[in-house]
């Protein structure tokens, strides 16, 4: 399969990569909830491409912990500080009322990673899954959590709030980790996925990877065959697609046809689910999910 390789001064996206963004009335009424519940998303913070679709949809994905990251990693936009601050004791009950507002019937909650915190920010974030839980009963609740740099107990806290979909995402292959995710391990993150499988076995586990920054066929073949290892129930990968000037470059643009082939290998695998295409992002049409 060939990948399309990127001319140093061609940074024009394919055909297949270009999203329509027309729903400003929707993103704009959204937004202004948002902001005044003081409440931030990933899909904002991290730039993403399917914003305008997702919020016409009226969905969103809520990341808490507020919006500042202590971690540096090399893909992504969300601001920088070693120093984020306190946490906002009112976030929990204002995520859980922007959902019931939105009357969501699957709720995304993810989180800046806080090192700065003992605990990660774990209680915290279990406190909002069971606001959330509190407001829409009948809601299935999905984390994306960090990795709580390998704290079993971080883990295990959010855990216990029960929620229906536990995600941690490795990224990327572990060859392209020290730059990607410097302070992160491979090997922990997929102990934390396998964790919480053993931890928590009815609820459905979830990773993803971002492809163009500079991995083989092979390699993210063998992230696949690890991430059944550990006992991962749903695999995304999508193209990864450089959000400022200040963050990695892309690699190569990889053709649809590449991704239906790494559908078909994880499906063989034995993965329950494969969401695999350029546009396809961690918490993209999460909803949708049986």
């Amino acid at each position: 399969m060939q990948l399309v390789q990127l001319a140093p001064a061609t940074p024009r996206l394919p055909a297949w990569l270009r999203t329509p963004r027309t729903h400003f009335e929707s993103v704009h009424q959204l937004k202004t909830e948002l902001r005044r519940l003081n409440l931030h998303t990933v899909c904002e913070s991290a730039r993403c491409p399917n914003l305008h679709e997702c919020f016409h949809r009226g969905t969103a994905t809520f990341m808490i912990l507020g919006n500042l990251c202590t971690r540096g990693c090399g893909f992504c936009s969300v601001p920088k500080s070693r120093r984020p601050g306190a946490l906002d004791p009112d976030e929990p009950g204002h995520v859980a009322r922007m959902a019931s507002t939105m009357r969501l019937r699957h709720v995304v909650i993810t989180s800046v990673n806080r090192d700065d915190l003992a605990d990660g920010g774990s209680e915290h974030f279990a406190a909002t899954v069971r606001a959330v839980r509190a407001a829409l009963p009948h809601a299935r609740v999905e984390v994306l959590t960090p990795d709580f740099q390998g704290d079993v107990a971080a883990v295990a806290q959010v855990l216990d709030a029960l929620p229906d979909i536990f995600n941690h995402n490795m990224e990327t292959v572990p060859r392209l980790y020290r730059r990607v995710r410097p302070q992160a391990d491979y090997r922990q993150s997929l102990a934390v996925l396998k964790f919480a499988k053993q931890n928590r076995p009815v609820a459905l586990t979830k990773s993803g990877a971002m492809l163009g920054l500079g991995e083989s066929v092979e390699e993210v073949q063998q992230l696949m065959r690890d991430l059944r290892e550990a006992d991962v129930d749903v695999v995304t990968l999508g193209q990864y697609l450089q959000p400022t000037r200040r963050n990695l470059p892309v690699t190569a643009f990889i053709p649809p046809a590449q991704f239906e082939a790494y559908r078909d290998f994880g499906l063989s695998l034995g993965f329950k689910i494969v969401l695999s295409g350029p546009l396809v992002r961690s918490s993209y049409m999460a909803d949708l999910i049986a």
